[in-house]
């Protein structure tokens, strides 16, 4: 007789508290093998596939694409030990049809099952062998609801199969651009892609479903009637988003800095014409490429050693200032799930060139939508290259719990007084904002000054080497 075993919505850590379900991966009646995915859940920080720690046969599965669920909730049930409780209920003329087929794959389901798992998510803990990772088709067993004819079960998976085909060779990465095009019925094969050797982007799916529901020009008397109340009919028509996942996670983020934080900017504007130069000679001299992004976050270091008070974080119950021992930089990186901000971890031991593969690594992963949890935690300092927006300055918004944050704005050609004589010079405005309750104006412009002075003079930097 089988067991039926129930698996919810583990925790996936940091905090967090619920997740949407993007994608099943499993449908009900097929067989599963331990820590195979079931599912493709997003959660405020990334996109996760959800092991199931159990073998067998699924006969159940709680919520739809698109519905969010607390942890804890019950994601599906999964029969071990033998056949579901529907195998047994079916007809026995039923039985009989369903041949040695059935009988291998309840045997496989029974082997599978006597082994247990504690995974949470994919590549954490125990890993089970490749081949036990693919995903087996039950075609017998009916849904647990309601038992149906053999015909029924084995129709159903195979429309499920095609779809996933018809796919495969789009040029596409994102579940969540697979997704929308398939909520919306979009044959991505209809659509070419804006990126890289013609990856379709979710700009790419928005402007094709814009062109295709764009309506047809309705007659002049359609389009005369005046509404009887003007608020009330925007109202009406106005979108409204959803304040969850990644957004939902920066709206509270950013509420809560705003909120908790007795925050301060100050800022400077810097000729950053010899950083360039030593830049270019840098990348002239042959190996990786250094970029900008990777010379400012060396600045940040040394100057964060200077004066430690920044890179800090308060303890409010306890009326305290936790001075950090390592400088863990976030950045912050604009994707098409919202802003997200990786962390590169002890970056105040990495070199330019570390920086640079690193800060590369975790741009293209925020990019796919594959960043984990552990890459989106443990920010002691961000520094925020709002430039490449094509702006100048902005007053950044402290990434709580952290005490300070830089930003950056373009590089670019301006007039300035040089060795007392008017020329055009590679200018960039610096931002600090900065926790009060930390420090006051005195570190966070001597701070400030100091990356300023590095930016100016490259040579002051070694004076700490």
């Amino acid at each position: 007789m089988a067991q039926v075993l129930e698996f919810k919505l583990p925790d996936l850590g940091e905090g967090l508290t619920e997740a949407e379900i993007v994608r099943w991966l499993v449908n009900v009646g097929d067989v599963v093998a331990i820590d195979q995915p079931v599912v493709e859940v997003e959660t405020a920080k990334a996109m996760v596939e959800v092991p199931c720690p159990y073998g067998g046969v699924v006969t159940a599965r709680f919520g739809d694409e698109g519905t969010e669920l607390p942890v804890g909730a019950p994601l599906l049930t999964v029969a071990v030990g033998g056949l579901p409780a529907t195998e047994d209920a079916a007809p026995a003329g039923a039985q009989a049809g369903r041949g040695a087929q059935a009988g291998s794959a309840g045997s496989a389901a029974s082997a599978e099952s006597s082994e247990h798992s504690g995974n949470v998510l994919v590549g954490y803990g125990t890993a089970a062998p490749a081949a036990r990772r693919r995903r087996v088709r039950h075609e017998t067993p009916a849904p647990a609801a309601a038992p149906a004819p053999v015909a029924a079960p084995v129709a159903a998976p195979a429309a499920v199969a095609e779809a996933p085909a018809a796919l495969g060779p789009v040029p596409v990465i994102s579940p969540l651009v697979r997704k929308l095009a398939r909520d919306k019925g979009l044959d991505l094969r209809e659509v070419r892609g804006s990126g890289p050797d013609g990856l379709i982007l979710r700009a790419d799916v928005e402007n094709a479903l814009a062109v295709r529901e764009r309506p047809a020009p309705a007659p002049a008397a359609t389009q005369v009637p005046a509404p009887a109340s003007a608020p009330a009919a925007a109202a009406a028509l106005a979108e409204r988003i959803p304040l969850r996942g990644v957004r939902g996670a920066v709206a509270d983020k950013l509420s809560r800095s705003r909120t908790e934080i007795p925050d301060a900017t100050c800022w400077v504007d810097a000729d950053a014409t010899e950083l360039m130069a030593a830049r270019a000679a840098m990348n002239a001299a042959g190996g990786p490429k250094i970029s900008v992004l990777a010379l400012l976050a060396r600045i940040c270091t040394h100057a964060l050693a200077r004066y430690p008070e920044l890179n800090s974080t308060v303890d409010a119950a306890a009326r305290e200032i936790v001075r950090l021992p390592s400088v863990h930089l976030g950045f912050a990186a604009q994707t098409d799930r919202g802003l997200v901000v990786p962390v590169v971890k002890d970056a105040g031991g990495r070199t330019a060139e570390s920086l640079t593969a690193e800060f590369a690594r975790l741009t293209e992963s925020a990019r796919q939508g594959t960043l984990t949890p552990a890459d989106l935690t443990g920010g002691t300092f961000t520094l925020n290259n709002y430039g490449v927006f094509g702006v100048d300055g902005s007053t950044p918004i402290i990434n709580h719990p952290e005490a300070a944050m830089l930003g950056v704005g373009r590089i670019m050609p301006k007039p300035w007084v040089h060795q007392g004589e008017l020329a055009v010079r590679q200018v960039v405005q610096l931002s600090l904002t900065f926790d009060h309750r930390v420090c006051d104006g005195g570190a966070a412009g001597g701070f400030l000054r100091y990356v300023a002075d590095c930016v100016e003079n490259p040579a002051v930097l070694l004076r700490t080497l």
